[in-house]
């Protein structure tokens, strides 16, 4: 019986060589790389990272601009102190 198993897997030029630079700084090759990621979804039960989108969806992408905008704004009232901005609140009642 043999030791190992082939698999071969298709990817375009760029995306290869991209992701052989990012697992040679951890001293893997492309195959070695693979062949962690198998293990570690075995260890995991399943894929061994989150699926979720790292970037912001358009929602919270317009709330930002929004703070930014409003930190911006000299016209926006600002406070430094906690007690000052309670009181103003409790004013506004």
């Amino acid at each position: 019986m043999a030791k190992t198993a082939s698999v071969n897997i298709r990817l375009d030029p760029e995306t290869k060589k991209s992701a052989e630079t990012v697992y040679s700084y951890y001293g893997l090759s492309l195959t070695e790389a693979i062949t962690v990621f198998i293990h570690q979804s075995c260890n995991v039960g399943g894929l061994p990272f989150d699926l979720r989108p790292t970037q912001p969806n358009a929602v919270s992408l317009a709330a930002m601009k929004e703070a930014e905008s409003i930190s911006r704004d000299p016209n926006v009232k600002g406070y430094k102190d906690m007690v000052v901005l309670f009181e103003s609140l409790e004013a506004d009642e």
